[in-house]
């Protein structure tokens, strides 16, 4: 094959058409229509600030031209041209001892809210809002025609003071005396910031035909050790509307009228928008973004607020509040008025009551005199049990003069056996323990009192702020489950970890219920025929309820184990100190035989009333057993 040489007229050639090539480049422009309609201005993040001065990062030009970028920008923006031609990049940082707030040029908005004095289950800093995981906007249309959104848009920061109070006005401005403002004002020491929104000299500009929509939005960060517990149980999103608190679930979303304010929570910190002018036909969302909760993720939840805002004479005029912070009812319920305590998810009904009027004012009044929490929670499950005792002793009565005639009921049965003297029979048993003062709601009533205290404490200790990350014992997180060994695989509704305060309580619970058998037994009624055994299924209830508790409190807040386990323990003790130092069955006996000897007391209506239908269900039954014969 023939080597190629070297073509000396070619590589000249090739250096020509290079040459030309780069002239051409370098000496001709696109016109102006291409400009104006192909170019954007580019807008890198901005610089951080590390104080409430207004830190500024000069934006490069787009344009070398100013006279292109302004056409360019007028075109686009119309009468807030100046704004994005002027714009310039930067953050300006408002902060006090508990929040620290950084509020971009570009939008206006909060693009980190850094939550101080707390940390993350992985001890890194606690934000709500950091990398653009949070849009606050405002989309208008204008007087000619343009439909414009102020997150796109460039404020003009300015600082002040008022007293201790820092203040952040940014404006968005059209000229000096036409502007959109967002104003921020900080007090010191406080979660609640004040902003409003209002418009000057806009109504000229602004297009009162077209609706005016405010969208806030935000991915909630995953903040806590357990991603199930603060995603499914703890993160919703409140709102208050017509005075009155209420939520959605996630994956829902709802239209809501004379909207106060709507709150973000997630679990232990919530982000909350108030406003004094209600919003109406708000519309707000809830979406869940845990896919797998096996999979470690970023975010738990998206929640989205929608809603138009009303002109009063041309001109928008809103004062609202911002809240970043922990959702500790202790710090909520000093806002009087808003109703944001309730967003402590303390339980409806009774069981919030208790938590609110009992069990709060007891562990703040402990937790002044201790700093160890876990001995706080031992001393406050002393003091509800020492409260509770008296139910105990009134069950463990009922129990005890239900074993002294259980002779004279075991013999009703046998002089009454089978269906057909079933009514027969109940009636007799009824008059025996009516006689002797025996009742079997007596038994059940102490029993059924404890529950409304055993749901409120269920829902108080998981959501008490104070015991997040308190350390006790083993447990280094009270307001999550411990951990004592990791298992190699996970357990279907155990888990993947063995906790041992779960454990704890399962053997208190099970060495009480094995101890209570006796007293259930007691308060039983012999077995009837055609009745079921309520001997056996008790039986079966000691261990499977055990059982249950391991699996279910291991994934749990390890305070709420702590608390079962200890309150077991005490009512343990408390019953051995009935049964031997206090219940003396002979003096019951004695009462019994003496309440027999008195005169029945009159029956009332409602006694009357069931005798009466007894006896005619008795009659009925015997007419029916005639027929047959």
């Amino acid at each position: 094959m023939e080597q190629k040489k070297f073509d000396l007229t070619s590589f000249i050639g090739m250096i020509l058409l290079g040459g030309i090539l780069l002239y051409w480049m370098n000496t001709n422009k696109p016109d102006e229509e291409i400009l104006e309609t192909t170019t954007t201005e580019q807008i890198t993040d901005s610089s951080k600030a590390s104080n409430t001065q207004n830190t500024v990062t000069v934006n490069k030009p787009v344009f070398e031209n100013d006279s292109l970028k302004q056409v360019a920008f007028t075109n686009k923006l119309g009468a807030f041209a100046q704004s994005a031609i002027n714009g310039k990049e930067g953050v300006t940082v408002l902060e006090n001892d508990v929040v620290k707030l950084t509020i971009d040029n570009k939008g206006g908005q909060i693009v980190e809210a850094l939550i101080k004095n707390y940390k993350t289950h992985d001890s890194l800093p606690l934000y709500m809002i950091k990398d653009k995981n949070s849009s606050f906007n405002i989309n208008f249309g204008t007087t000619d025609n343009r439909i414009l959104n102020t997150k796109d848009l460039f404020f003009e920061a300015s600082t002040s003071k008022n007293g201790e109070n820092n203040i952040l006005s940014m404006k968005l401005k059209v000229s000096d005396n036409q502007f959109l403002e967002y104003r921020y004002e900080m007090k010191p020491k406080d979660y609640m910031v004040n902003f409003s929104i209002r418009s000057q000299g806009l109504s000229s500009v602004i297009n009162s035909s077209n609706t005016i929509n405010l969208d806030w939005s935000l991915d909630g960060y995953r903040h806590e050790k357990s991603l199930k517990t603060e995603n499914t149980m703890y993160s919703w999103l409140y709102y208050k509307a017509d005075s009155e608190v209420d939520y959605i679930s996630p994956g829902n979303s709802e239209v809501i009228n004379d909207l106060n304010w709507v709150s973000y929570k997630q679990h232990f910190f919530s982000s909350n928008l108030l406003s004094d002018t209600p919003f109406n036909s708000a519309t707000i969302t809830s979406t869940d973004l845990v896919k797998n909760e096996e999979i470690d993720t970023v975010f738990t939840k998206r929640f989205e607020l929608k809603t138009p805002l009303a002109l009063t004479n041309g001109e928008l005029n809103y004062n609202m509040k911002w809240f970043y912070g922990p959702s500790d009812y202790n710090l909520l319920k000093t806002y009087e008025g808003t109703g944001l305590d309730e967003t402590a998810d303390l339980g409806w009904g009774i069981f919030g009551f208790l938590n609110r009027t009992v069990f709060y004012p007891v562990f703040n009044f402990l937790k002044g005199l201790l700093s160890n929490y876990g001995l706080i929670i031992i001393l406050m499950t002393i003091v509800v049990r020492l409260i509770m005792s008296p139910l105990v002793y009134k069950s463990y009565l009922s129990s005890a003069k239900m074993k002294v005639i259980r002779p004279e009921l075991t013999a009703l049965n046998e002089k009454y056996p089978g269906k057909d003297n079933a009514m027969k029979r109940q009636q007799e048993t009824m008059a025996i323990q009516r006689k002797a003062g025996v009742s079997m709601m007596s038994g059940c009533i102490p029993a059924v009192l404890q529950m409304p205290v055993f749901f409120a404490l269920f829902k108080f200790f998981p959501t008490n702020l104070a015991l997040r990350q308190e350390s006790f014992l083993w447990a280094p997180d009270l307001s999550s489950y411990d951990t004592i060994f990791t298992l190699p695989f996970k357990i279907p509704f155990y888990g993947d970890h063995v906790s041992l305060f779960p454990i704890l309580a399962s053997i208190a619970i099970f060495f009480y219920m094995k101890m209570n058998q006796s007293q259930q037994a007691n308060m039983q009624a012999p077995t009837q025929e055609g009745m079921p055994d309520m001997g056996k299924m008790m039986k079966y209830m000691i261990y499977f309820s055990p059982i249950m508790m391991l699996f279910f409190f291991n994934n749990y807040a390890s305070s709420l184990s702590l608390y079962y386990f200890i309150s077991n323990l005490l009512t343990i003790a408390i019953m051995l100190v009935i049964k031997n130092y206090v219940i003396d069955e002979d003096k019951i006996h004695a009462q019994i035989e003496e309440n027999k000897k008195r005169p029945e007391k009159t029956k009332s209506k409602f006694r009357q009333k069931i005798d009466s239908a007894m006896k005619q269900a008795q009659e009925q039954q015997a007419q029916q057993k005639k027929g047959k014969k």
